[in-house]
């Protein structure tokens, strides 16, 4: 190759060069600028969530709000009225959420798990293939559905069932809430551990029956052993999934704030409350409205817990087997 040859292919890598270093870097750019959106978009969220709890404890005790039993927060019309201030105790909210959760992963993590079980150990690649699609279509329906089916289907069942044995079930339940919650959250548990599942090494299948396991030994003692940690994290991941859940509780729970344990009685949760509170016109000066807020913090708190446990599970899993 003469000089001249090689000066201008020397030129032309160059100038290559420099036009991938700058697409490179705007892209760099672009992606930095898209990290900071979300980031920035996560603040605002928890910056306004704070601000508005604030005000809403400037007039109501934290002790209160965390601690009291009686949840009312409508404003009286005279002031010798009961609760004429309005009762802000997020106990009830608290118990409610909790019981239609429980309900809800009581009915999800063995269908969800076991429905993991087979399609990891037992079925057939056609029938993986075609199962394993129709199972997440649950993940695709919307809450509202659920919501409609809970109220007008299963409501009615438990308290037709109910009536016929000599239990008082009520229109509205935490147990049909809970039952339809635990059936859309299937698909989060299913896939989830299914996947969980298939990452444990074929070596320590292969070891188990080389010792002469059969396949359900080895699924007992060997691979749920060995994916606890990962199938626990998908279930921290479903709780957190069901307690924010929302349409499903108002259609099928209620809006009365009950301090019950009972199953078969109406409650509400947090989001339910949320949802009641700000629907209409409302003036965000009140406690009512602000009150809100401070429950959208509380789970905002409680479900950022559940979703870092999870995390952590789930990275010392991978930590271990990658």
């Amino acid at each position: 190759m003469s000089p001249e040859n090689a000066a201008t292919a020397a030129k032309l890598n160059i100038t290559a060069g420099n036009r991938s270093k700058t697409v490179e870097m705007i892209v760099t750019g672009v992606l930095i600028a898209c990290s900071l959106v979300a980031i920035l978009v996560t603040v605002g969220i928890v910056f306004s969530l704070l601000f508005e709890s604030l005000r809403f404890f400037e007039r109501v005790p934290m002790s209160e709000f965390l601690f009291g039993t009686k949840w009312s927060p409508q404003t009286a019309l005279r002031a010798d009225q009961v609760a004429a201030d309005g009762a802000f105790g997020a106990v009830p909210l608290i118990t409610g959420t909790l019981l239609i959760s429980f309900i809800a992963m009581c009915v999800a993590t063995p269908l969800g798990l076991f429905s993991a079980i087979y399609l990891s150990e037992y079925a057939s690649k056609r029938t993986r293939d075609w199962v394993k699609p129709l199972l997440e279509i649950l993940a695709g329906i919307p809450t509202v559905v659920y919501g409609f089916f809970a109220a007008l289907v299963v409501a009615p069942m438990l308290r037709s069932t109910g009536e016929s044995v000599g239990l008082n079930v009520s229109s509205e339940s935490a147990l049909a809430a809970g039952l339809i919650m635990g059936v859309m959250i299937i698909p989060l548990i299913s896939s989830l551990s299914d996947d969980v599942i298939n990452a444990v090494p074929q070596s320590l299948r292969d070891a188990s029956l080389g010792l002469g396991s059969t396949d359900s030994e080895t699924i007992r003692n060997v691979i749920l052993p060995a994916a606890i940690p990962g199938i626990a994290g998908s279930l921290l991941l479903a709780a957190s999934r069901a307690i924010g859940e929302t349409m499903i509780v108002v259609m099928a729970a209620g809006l009365a704030a009950n301090l019950t344990a009972n199953p078969l009685e109406a409650v509400t949760t947090i989001t339910a409350q949320i949802v009641a509170l700000l629907t209409g016109d409302q003036e965000f000066d009140s406690a009512k409205t602000l009150s809100a807020f401070a429950l959208g913090l509380l789970l905002f708190i409680v479900t950022l817990i559940l979703n870092v446990i999870s995390l952590k599970i789930v990275n010392k899993y991978r930590e271990q087997y990658d």
